[in-house]
């Protein structure tokens, strides 16, 4: 199933991370829940201790507008919002994508994330082929506009992304190890 996926990346300030995750776990997953959106894996960023990196899923486009609205707009974002935002430097780092989502199994202490911007869409299709499996969550950008511009999202790249060991692709990369938190 192909689901519109978002993989954000906070930049926090120091020393923040934690508070912002006990707040994520306890407040934030439920209340998007409740509005529908599938939340996905949660982690630090073994690399950046000032790095929160997340996805959620959503079936389509205009699911994705009515449960960012909902939830945006509602009371569990109102009363914990100025909290979670006194942990952020920035929250714009986001690719919105198409793909099957992705929640580590259990029990996993480590995730690679890897980050691709092919040269040759065709090739890395081939190289994906060889080298991904379907345990590989691979995602590609998503190029319908952005329809909750409140939260923005990177635009003019076209993107790969796949989570786990793989190959190394033989265009510009880039690895995020991941540590999963550990929910609820």
């Amino acid at each position: 199933m192909s689901l519109v996926v978002e993989l954000r990346r906070y930049t926090l300030h120091p020393g923040t991370r934690e508070t912002l995750i006990e707040l994520f776990e306890r407040e934030f997953v439920t209340g998007q829940e409740a509005v529908g959106i599938t939340l996905g894996g949660r982690f630090r960023d073994l690399d950046d201790p000032n790095r929160f990196v997340w996805l959620r899923a959503f079936p389509s486009m205009p699911e994705r507008r009515r449960a960012l609205e909902a939830f945006y707009g509602g009371p569990v974002w109102r009363e914990h919002r100025d909290a979670a935002n006194a942990t952020m430097v920035d929250c714009d780092d986001v690719l919105l994508l198409r793909g099957p989502g992705f929640t580590p199994p259990a029990g996993s202490r480590e995730v690679l994330a890897t980050v691709c911007r092919p040269a040759d869409p065709a090739a890395f299709d081939a190289h994906a082929a060889r080298h991904l499996g379907p345990e590989h969550a691979l995602h590609r950008t998503e190029h319908a506009e952005n329809d909750f511009p409140q939260l923005p999202v990177r635009t003019g790249e076209d993107l790969r992304v796949w989570f786990g060991p793989g190959e190394p692709p033989p265009w510009p990369f880039r690895r995020l190890r991941l540590e999963p938190v550990t929910s609820r």
